[in-house]
């Protein structure tokens, strides 16, 4: 495994997975949310997110966390495995309300408090971005490595797993 994504809903704990995999592999982990979000709260304009995505894409190893589905089809074709968080909505909500006031290093603020219009979002993810990631795992079930989790404690038995490599 040189170069992974790692997607699934927010509140999945995608940034999480993602290091304690880099902590394993010493792949470095690039978090979309800092490539696309400033600190104020405000996003960059599209070509300069997609002109960041190429540059990582470029590279020769890496994990990359994040959803972002525009953006599926260049990190599907550049990477060689895929890992889905395919987790339950409360558990996602629960991991969105975990992560109030403190400090993280994927997104460039602290979350003092829930966002409504945000948890409605991943209450609609079943339904607005599933498909398309359905879509995309098919498409490159033949030629990537995809690996499926429905629970924190399957991804941490996959993640534990390599420890005894």
């Amino acid at each position: 495994m040189k170069k992974a994504i790692v997607i699934g809903p927010s509140g999945a704990g995608k940034s999480e997975f993602s290091r304690r995999l880099s902590a394993l592999t010493g792949s470095t982990v690039y978090h979309l949310d800092n490539i696309y979000w400033n600190e104020d709260k405000t996003h960059v304009p599209r070509d300069e997110f997609d002109r960041r995505l190429n540059a990582l894409l470029s590279l020769n190893e890496w994990i990359i966390d994040g959803d972002y589905s525009r953006t599926y089809e260049p990190r599907f074709s550049a990477c060689d495995t895929v890992f889905f968080l395919d987790y339950p909505l409360e558990t996602c909500l629960d991991g969105v309300r975990s992560r109030l006031k403190k400090p993280r290093n994927d997104i460039p603020w602290v979350e003092e408090e829930i966002d409504e219009d945000f948890m409605l979002w991943i209450e609609n993810w079943k339904k607005d971005v599933y498909p398309k990631t359905r879509e995309m795992l098919e498409k490159y079930s033949d030629e990537k490595n995809i690996v499926v989790f429905s629970s924190r404690e399957q991804a941490d038995a996959y993640l534990g797993s390599l420890k005894k490599e």
